[in-house]
């Protein structure tokens, strides 16, 4: 079996030529004494045609199936004038075979291995490897691997070192829950996968690699959505004497490269704005906004802190904030029915409801207007609206504000088609983010990025005895692309006082912070450098440079929803026998 080329590459350049190919049946037409076969491979499908000179190769056509695997030899012509196909690489040329064979039958696929298939999203996954064969999966398989090819050649070329840090390690507390592994060697005792390899990244500046990367695999047991898996890809980057600005340099570098390498997009890396948290917060209302939606946040606040609309007054009065979006031509495609819609869904970020305005020539329409009859104006020109806006409110906390204007800006900017395809890839840097945040799901203070994170210089006293360590800043950055985190990094903690005092201000004792960190915090003892890194989750990367909405079409095989893969059933029950032998009993067996 010796293959010509790919079946999808045959044009022109072969004409006349007798070329061997192999690959899947995409479809057969047969009529009489002439059949044609669509044979499809990763780089596309070229048409054979079977005929009566040929009569051996055409009874093997005769019993060709959709999905058989064939291999054929024939000669490559050009197409009678008129049936040319311009919509594929190999449309001009065909295939007359002499020879075939069939390599493997197949049974009718439950599905259509075409793009745009119409089957149930958890079928599609239970017959992944079939899913797989279709084109759009193939493409997007192929940008991902462009990415990591780019990623490992920057790299390299920079002087960095590929070092592998383990999977099985010693349970810390990160941030989210970790999925532990039982040890049979150790009853009782537990290794964890890695939420990322950052505490092996920052010995491997101890121990004087001032340059390490890797393409790393993390695990994290929280709740799914449809930009986050249980176990993906990052680039662990992580340097020792870089300022931050110079790792944002880097990185920047590294993205210019890629993305002419991946998708051929030229990126102005100087165009890339860096904006702080708090007014990434206040003009968008979330640390990733997507910049190709022209319309922001407006705080409304001081406009109507006097208002006669109580819910406005009060929220003010309160200590809250009053804000808005103005939805470029929203008063004439949302009706009343839609925003109650949107009213009821932004319920879940805390939202007590939804007040709207729309803005017409003799001014303002809506439940709220009559308490605006006299100012509508000033509140129209604070909300920067034009004639024929929607004019959208969030009142309230800070938090609540601005998680429900977020999701505001972002749907109603789907649903109107007012996001600015001209600027596809809108990067950004958010810098200057708190140290620490508080988690509803933990009910506490918890580090803004990990435990790890340098304070900025002018914050270091927050720390001290006796002052409030949550108005802290952090020497941290994230890299946004259309309205999704692709990295996270920062300057690191290389000093023990510090990271003593950090882990104070997170709740751990003396004695805590040593059963959890204490290989870490001795190793500080031995002289650590200044360093700093990233984590650019390269999932999500794919996912936008494919143009998909799921991490799950540019992985192979992925979790869904619910964290389970339909394909092998996985997590499954194991044998009583495995469970003896690690010393585990599930809640079954203590029933019993």
């Amino acid at each position: 079996m010796k293959r010509t080329t790919y079946a999808g590459l045959v044009d022109e350049q072969y004409l006349d030529q007798t070329v061997t190919l192999t690959g899947w049946v995409q479809k057969r037409r047969d009529f009489g004494g002439l059949i044609f076969v669509d044979l499809r491979d990763r780089e596309g499908i070229v048409q054979l045609t079977f005929n009566e000179t040929n009569a051996a190769a055409l009874k093997v056509a005769e019993e060709m199936r959709s999905e058989y695997v064939i291999e054929v030899t024939g000669v490559v012509h050009l197409r009678s004038e008129g049936q040319e196909n311009n919509n594929i690489k190999t449309g001009k040329i065909e295939i007359e075979v002499t020879d075939a064979e069939i390599l493997a039958s197949a049974k009718t696929t439950p599905f259509y291995i075409e793009d745009n298939v119409n089957a149930n999203e958890e079928l599609k996954l239970q017959y992944r490897y079939l899913d797989l064969r279709r084109p759009e999966m193939q493409k997007n398989l192929r940008i991902r691997s462009k990415i990591m090819s780019s990623a490992m050649h920057f790299m390299t070329t920079h002087d960095f070192i590929n070092i592998e840090t383990p999977i099985l390690a010693k349970s810390t507390p990160e941030g989210a829950r970790d999925y532990l592994v039982p040890s049979r060697i150790f009853p009782g005792s537990f290794y964890a996968l890695p939420q990322s390899p950052q505490l092996f990244k920052q010995l491997l500046m101890g121990a004087g690699f001032d340059r390490y990367f890797q393409i790393a695999r993390a695990f994290r047991d929280e709740d799914l959505r449809g930009d986050r898996q249980p176990e993906f890809t990052q680039m662990d980057v992580e340097t020792s004497f870089m300022s931050a600005d110079e790792i944002r340099h880097l990185v920047n570098e590294w993205v210019k490269v890629m993305m002419k390498e991946v998708v051929d997009f030229d990126l102005d890396t100087q165009s890339i704005p860096t904006l702080t948290w708090q007014e990434s917060m206040d003009r968008f209302g979330t640390d990733k906004p997507d910049l190709r939606i022209a319309y922001e946040i407006q705080d409304l606040s001081a406009t109507v802190a006097q208002s006669e609309f109580g819910v406005f007054a009060n929220a003010v009065k309160d200590g809250g904030v009053v804000k808005a979006i103005s939805v470029p031509g929203g008063a004439d495609h949302y009706s009343r029915k839609d925003i109650d819609k949107m009213a009821q869904y932004i319920e879940r970020f805390g939202a007590k409801g939804l007040a709207w305005l729309k803005v017409t020539s003799e001014g303002v329409s809506g439940p709220i207007a009559k308490f605006f009859a006299e100012d509508a104006q000033q509140v129209i020109d604070a909300a920067g609206a034009q004639v024929g806006d929607l004019i959208l409110f969030g009142a309230g906390r800070f938090d609540v504000v601005s998680a429900t204007l977020d999701y505001l800006r972002r749907q109603t900017a789907k649903d109107l088609n007012l996001v600015d395809n001209t600027n596809p890839w809108a990067f950004a840097w958010i810098v200057d983010w708190p140290l620490f945040e508080y988690s509803e799901d933990f009910d506490r203070w918890i580090s803004a990025h990990h435990p790890f994170t340098m304070p900025n210089e002018e914050d270091l006293h927050y720390l001290d005895e006796g002052e409030d360590p949550h108005k802290a800043h952090a020497q941290s950055y994230d890299l946004v692309l259309n309205g999704f985190e692709l990295g996270s990094g920062s300057i690191r903690i290389h000093r023990m006082d510090i990271q003593e005092k950090m882990l104070k201000a997170l709740g751990f004792s003396k004695e805590k912070a040593h059963e959890a960190f204490g290989f870490l915090l001795e190793a500080m003892e031995y002289g650590f450098p200044p360093m700093g890194g990233i984590a650019l989750g390269l999932d999500r990367l794919a996912m936008l440079l494919a143009g998909q909405e799921n991490i799950r079409e540019v992985i192979a095989f992925p979790k869904n929803s619910r964290a389970t893969e339909p394909m092998t059933k996985a997590p499954s029950r194991v044998e009583q026998k495995q469970l003896l032998e690690l010393g585990l009993f599930t809640s079954e067996d203590m029933a019993d």
